[in-house]
């Protein structure tokens, strides 16, 4: 037994987690860019709130469409030629949005943007906890979220940099990241490859961890599902209309948004890992409310508190917590899943956030138009408290 334990440790640090870790900062870095240049977008075509709220929903919904589907075909062909497609619909929509003629056009490019880490992160957070054991697996996962919460940041710093230092436009900035991105084909192809017969030969070690569960909709993962969503939900409301709210109403630049959110997804770098060791010292579940509480609690502040530094200081605190508990959140999802379906499991845990993604928007355009733009923000509070509640109280993990 402790040969085996050596050697899947040796897995967890080696080779195949080094490439999830790269590629996954390389599909996030062009994706996260739409959320910097919402003031830009608005202007420059044009639109309306119900319009930036539009563009804000519609690649979610298709992620919702296309999770599950994605997390299956993990479980059915393996990871690495899911995540090699990723990589390509990455690259498309980075040089798609490069040459954006009209809203429509930058729709289809951000879809694609959408999609590339939704056929993504099934596979890859699937791979990853296989790699591990049930006791490592939060430290594992931990490592796999820095890489995403580091390309979150590159996409946001790229927009501030280039445009600012380098006088380049939002379409360049874009077409930047192809070439970058594309790199990640040659990282992925030394990668190991994990095919079905392989993964159903180490199914009944996996199985003999005790608590595992024996089937994929459980009480339990339907209620953590349910948390999820009502907390997203809330997330999403903000999602397009905070960077107008601070351009608008508190006088912020772009590139003053671009460097907040830069630094934000930066700040996983080390929240990722940390969480990951928290939840694993102290507990998945515990970790995760304990780490959600202190993230909307400091949101909370940072929309209640005026002056542009309390703010920041607030707003980056409140996604460090929130990047902390990601990890948690990850190696619930990897808990309450039976080891052969992790992938469709940790493609069902993506759902919530895409249906949320879809709809909260357009709740929020409607609730700008109505009654402008900080409620939307109070009214987001309340429902982090809300989904938190469900996860305290409804989530049992044995």
């Amino acid at each position: 037994m402790d040969g085996e334990t050596l050697q899947k440790s040796t897995r967890v640090l080696g080779y195949g987690l080094l490439a999830m870790v790269v590629t996954h900062t390389l599909i996030h870095a062009a994706g996260n860019i739409r959320s910097t240049l919402f003031p830009l977008l608005k202007e420059e075509f044009t639109l309306t709130n119900q319009q930036i709220g539009l563009i804000a929903a519609i690649p979610p919904l298709c992620q919702a469409l296309l999770s599950v589907p994605a997390g299956f075909l993990s479980d059915r062909f393996g990871a690495k030629r899911l995540i090699a497609l990723s990589i390509l619909l990455a690259a498309a929509g980075s040089l798609l949005a490069g040459f954006t003629a009209n809203p429509l056009m930058y729709i289809v490019a951000t879809t694609l943007l959408t999609l590339n880490s939704t056929i993504y992160h099934p596979p890859s957070h699937a791979y990853t906890a296989n790699l591990a054991d049930s006791k490592s697996r939060a430290r594992a996962l931990g490592f796999l979220n820095a890489g995403g919460t580091f390309g979150m940041s590159l996409g946001p710093l790229s927009v501030t940099l280039l445009m600012v230092v380098l006088a380049l436009q939002w379409r360049q900035v874009y077409l930047f990241w192809v070439v970058p991105i594309l790199l990640g084909l040659v990282i992925l192809y030394f990668v190991r490859a994990e095919p079905p017969q392989e993964r159903k030969l180490e199914a009944p070690d996996d199985l003999s961890e005790p608590g595992q569960p024996s089937k994929l909709l459980s009480t339990g993962f339907v209620l953590f599902l349910s948390s999820s969503g009502v907390r997203r939900f809330g997330g999403s409301m903000t999602t397009g209309f905070l960077s107008i709210w601070l351009v608008e109403s508190q006088g912020w630049e772009v590139a003053d948004i671009g460097l907040m959110f830069g630094i934000a997804s930066l700040l996983g770098i080390v929240g990722s890992p940390l969480g990951g060791e928290l939840a694993y010292r102290i507990g998945e579940k515990r970790w995760a409310v304990i780490s959600l509480l202190a993230s909307y609690t400091c949101f909370v502040a940072a929309i209640t508190l005026k002056g542009y530094i309390p703010f920041m200081l607030f707003y980056l605190a409140r996604r460090f917590f929130g990047t902390m508990a990601m990890t948690a959140n990850s190696a619930i999802t990897a808990t309450l899943c039976p080891p052969e379906q992790r992938g469709t499991g940790f493609a069902l845990s993506f759902v919530p956030a895409s249906v949320a993604g879809a709809l909260a928007p357009m709740v929020a355009a409607y609730i700008a138009d109505a009654y402008g733009l900080y409620p939307i923000f109070t009214v987001a509070a309340v429902i982090f408290f809300i989904g938190l509640g469900v996860l305290q109280f409804g989530v049992q993990i044995e």
